[in-house]
């Protein structure tokens, strides 16, 4: 439910221009009256994502995206409608108290029970069962402050946690949450003496955990929660919710590995800072990393496998468009171990300055060859034909192919020859319509100009009465009971009034995707409601003629025919 009205939310998005907010997160390129650039929202390497300045829309015509600048940043930044009104009213400087935002939950009673978790873990690490944590984290230099900000807690005993949520929830739903094991003599806790630190999702939800041991030995340094219903590993970032506006003020992102990095980052007041929890980023991960800022920094732990896991991640963003820059720390050391070696100004530097992900891929490639040998000469150069080939910057590439040829001391060409011919896509401006059958494209036709106009919403009330397809036939009710409330249409603000019905605006999206022209006459709208009426007479005549053959009393069937030749009369 929106607590700003109507006409507040369209004062709100016509304060901004829609090019230019959207033009601050994907590059646009003017096309005619339109802007063309690659959507965010597939998997698209050329542009197919149209914004009108006059309709204060965008479609893709790929995938069938559409909305107003409301739903794009809610769609690109991942936040509530409301989170995107909120953020137009700021660029619009336009005042607007939205208080706080409450998401719909899928699964509410697991959320329940971390919610509850949490609390119960923050209150142990602050009594006196928990004085030797807070002396390990202190002297880990983890002040209370960064406690706070992080809502670090402690599990203690085997069975306590275990206690408390069994009898305040469904055990099968306790078990499900991956806090809680089941054994012959009952219920106990799967943390304790461990510090735990809480890993959220996309909103800021604390929905697993990653428990440290501070005061014993143990095998496993940190113990992770499962994957469950709430928490897919693959599909999270940490710190996401927190470094969200902070990158997208600086546009720009550091990517770390490990959650302690993050906060120890904190602790010298970088904050645009996220970490993928040590594993393969995936696509969706790096979907949403793309996402945050133009400027994208992978600084991962100094060591090998770091250094494999930032060849992995680089591959993963170069296949979405996306050329990172690269840190790398000294010493086989991790960020948080190289910020409390060599202080805050050492590592602000370093993010001052990274190299570019071909100077990193250079030296990756190196590592263990010989370049005396021709041999692993050729193999350098053919592996690098490969990396050059996964990136789109034609600078980069150009420079990089320039200095290894310096360097390696063989011609330009023969690197360059080895290249990959890039295919020059043209700015799409359409894709064939998905529509079926003639009657389908006169629907949509009708409601893409009754989006538009109110002259053809009058048609429509006057002269159709049925339409045959559902999600038309809904779509266009919609349409008729918003002009009747408020006595005009306009195609952006029916968009924003229905935001939260998603099969609705599904169904916007494939009639934009159908059609493109701006105008009508009024000869085409009589057409597409006269071939609605030619579907609604055939398949009356079909009822009446099934019905027919079922009836015994001769003078029923002749009304029943007389009833069908009437109706083809007027076909």
């Amino acid at each position: 439910m929106n607590v700003l009205s109507q006409e507040k939310i369209s004062e709100i998005r016509n304060s901004i221009n829609i090019v230019d907010v959207i033009s601050s997160y994907i590059p646009l390129t003017p096309k005619g009256k339109n802007y063309f650039g690659v959507c965010p929202f597939h998997d698209d390497t050329n542009p197919s994502m149209s914004v009108s300045p006059s309709r204060q829309i965008y479609k893709c015509f790929s995938c069938g995206a559409t909305g107003t600048v409301f739903k794009f940043i809610m769609d690109y930044e991942n936040i509530s409608f409301m989170e995107a009104v909120k953020k137009v009213a700021d660029l619009g400087g336009i005042v607007v108290n939205i208080g706080k935002v409450h998401k719909k939950q899928t699964h509410p009673e697991l959320h329940q029970i971390y919610d509850l978790s949490l609390k119960f873990y923050i209150n142990n690490l602050n009594t006196a069962a928990g004085k030797e944590a807070r002396e390990y984290l202190n002297n880990r230099n983890i002040n209370e402050e960064v406690i706070k900000e992080f809502q670090i807690g402690l599990a203690l005993k085997k069975d306590m946690l275990s206690k408390i949520l069994t009898q305040k929830f469904k055990p099968t739903e306790v078990l499900k949450s991956g806090l809680i094991g089941k054994n012959d003599y009952g219920y106990y806790d799967l943390f304790y003496d461990r510090i735990m630190f809480p890993l959220y999702d996309l909103d800021g939800n604390p929905v697993a955990y990653s428990g440290r041991i501070y005061n014993r030995q143990d095998n496993s340094k940190y113990f992770n929660t499962r994957e469950t219903e709430i928490f897919k590993k693959g599909e999270l970032i940490y710190n996401y919710h927190r470094a969200r506006d902070e990158a997208r003020r600086k546009n720009q992102v550091i990517v770390m590995e490990g959650f302690m990095d993050v906060i120890r980052a904190y602790t010298i007041d970088v904050k645009n800072v996220i970490a993928t929890m040590g594993t393969a980023v995936t696509d969706v991960q790096a979907n949403l990393i793309k996402r945050m800022a133009k400027e994208i920094i992978l600084c991962f732990d100094g060591d090998e496998a770091g250094a494999k896991a930032t060849m992995a991640c680089s591959n993963e963003l170069l296949k979405i468009g996306v050329t990172p820059k690269v840190i790398r720390l000294e010493n086989n050391l991790d960020p948080d171990e190289y910020i409390q070696k060599y202080g805050k100004d050492a590592f602000r530097k370093k993010i001052d300055n990274p190299i570019s992900v071909m100077d990193f891929k250079l030296s990756y490639l190196k590592n263990g060859k010989d370049l005396n040998s021709s041999v692993d000469q050729a193999k350098y150069i053919n592996e690098l034909i490969v990396e050059l080939n996964k990136i789109d910057d034609d600078i980069l590439k150009d420079l990089t192919i320039k200095k290894v040829a310096t360097e390696m001391n063989v011609d330009e060409s023969l690197i360059r020859n080895h290249l990959e011919k890039k295919e020059v896509k043209p700015i799409r401006q359409s894709e064939p319509p998905s529509v079926t059958t003639k009657y389908e494209k006169a629907e949509s036709g009708l409601i893409y100009y009754m989006l538009k106009s109110p002259e053809v919403i009058t048609m429509y009330n006057n002269k159709v009465t049925y339409i045959p397809t559902k999600e038309y036939r809904q779509l266009a009710r919609e349409i008729s009971a918003f002009y009747k409330n408020f006595g005009f249409i306009n195609e952006a603000s029916f968009i924003d009034y229905i935001e939260c019905d998603s099969e609705l605006m599904e169904t916007i999206g494939k009639i934009n995707k159908n059609n493109t022209k701006e105008t009508y006459t009024l000869e085409e709208i009589e057409d597409y409601i006269n071939v609605i009426k030619d579907y609604n007479v055939k398949e009356e005549i079909k009822r009446l003629t099934n019905r027919m053959k079922n009836l015994t009393d001769p003078l029923d069937k002749a009304k029943i025919a007389e009833e069908i030749v009437g109706l083809k009369k007027g076909v």
